[in-house]
């Protein structure tokens, strides 16, 4: 199955080595086996949120290029749709999230997809919509 890989992974992995505990460095691996795996999806709103605030030109280029080998799933009307009908559905409930947040839940659900994140916030929107969360055994 393949993974949509939520910024908050990627963020962790692309810090300079050495600043990590020995959970994020399983978690790295994790991601590290996806990608030699060729599992891993990347949607155009997880590259942006990754390459903005970046203040160094050479730091944003570095980082694009290497991104680049990471090409855009293609993100349908129907998807864009479905993220406000998810953003509707937990907000009813009484959960918040942000519009990448509910985007990612759409883009999984609909290309059957798991998401790994690091983010507490998609536990609370499993309980109400039909997200797969990828369970990398880091606990």
């Amino acid at each position: 199955m393949k993974i949509l890989v939520d910024t908050s992974v990627w963020s962790l992995a692309l810090r300079r080595a050495g600043s990590h505990t020995q959970k994020e460095l399983q978690i790295i691996h994790n991601l590290t086996e996806l990608i030699h795996d060729g599992r891993v999806v990347m949607i155009g709103p997880i590259r942006q949120e990754l390459l903005s605030g970046i203040s160094s030109a050479a730091q944003f280029e570095k980082l694009k290029n290497h991104l680049s080998h990471y090409p855009d799933m293609p993100l349908k009307i129907e998807i864009y749709e479905k993220a406000a009908k998810y953003f509707n559905i937990c907000r009813k409930a009484g959960v918040q999230g942000s519009l990448t947040d509910f985007l990612i839940c759409a883009v999984a659900t609909e290309a059957d997809l798991k998401i790994y994140t690091l983010d507490k916030d998609f536990s609370y929107y499993a309980n109400h919509i039909p997200i797969k969360i990828y369970n990398s055994g880091v606990t």
